[in-house]
């Protein structure tokens, strides 16, 4: 008599892959919601000493990105978090190579000439950029981390009491991270000064 096999139960598909890891993008605007609550509670009970605020920034959006930043600050000085999502023109990238795309992710000290954000001011921070390239013949796709220092500086130019417009230009400079990154066959590294320049819209509370 032929034995009886029992039936092989199949694992579900999980979700897991689509659920329970979510992307940097969508974790760092969960925090950086969290953080917007948090400083406009705290600005709001000591609105004498503290000040917060929220920023976007046009150019990554003109290349089909998205930019957000959040900052708090007291009389002169302010501290930025932000993110952004870049397709680099092609015209600013190296021969060769297309489809420069980079996450990065900042944290920066702004001091401002004026207590009241007014005017001229300068800022300095540490940056990350993770990145994506490829070469004009678009075979492969190459990733790469690289660590940068930045400094820039600006204008604020008050719309209403509580909403400005920035023009602003800065310079990154790599200190660290991958050199020689094999695209097809080239290679690429990404070069030591990295200028930019935009106009930001902000709102402060």
């Amino acid at each position: 008599m032929p034995l009886k096999r029992k039936p092989v139960k199949q694992k579900p598909y999980g979700l897991s892959s689509y659920t329970k890891q979510p992307t940097m993008k969508y974790l760092f605007l969960t925090l950086l919601t969290m953080l917007v609550i948090s400083i406009s509670s705290t600005a709001q009970e000591h609105s004498k000493q503290l000040n917060a605020g929220i920023e976007l920034d046009v150019l990554p959006y003109a290349t089909g990105g998205w930019f957000a930043a959040a900052w708090v600050g007291k009389e002169h000085l302010r501290i930025r978090l932000l993110a952004a999502s870049v397709n680099k023109p092609d015209f600013t990238t190296k021969k060769g190579f297309t489809g420069h795309h980079i996450n990065a992710y900042a944290l920066v000290a702004d001091y401002s000439l004026d207590e009241q954000w007014k005017g001229w001011w300068l800022g300095g921070g540490l940056v990350l950029w993770n990145s994506t390239i490829q070469t004009d013949a678009k075979l492969q796709t190459a990733s790469f981390t690289n660590y940068l220092i930045n400094g820039s500086a600006g204008y604020n130019i008050s719309l209403t009491k509580n909403i400005y417009l920035s023009p602003w230009t800065g310079m990154s400079i790599r200190v660290a991270g991958e050199k020689n990154v094999p695209v097809d066959s080239k290679r690429y590294t990404l070069p030591l000064l990295n200028p930019e320049a935009s106009l930001k819209l902000g709102i402060w509370f």
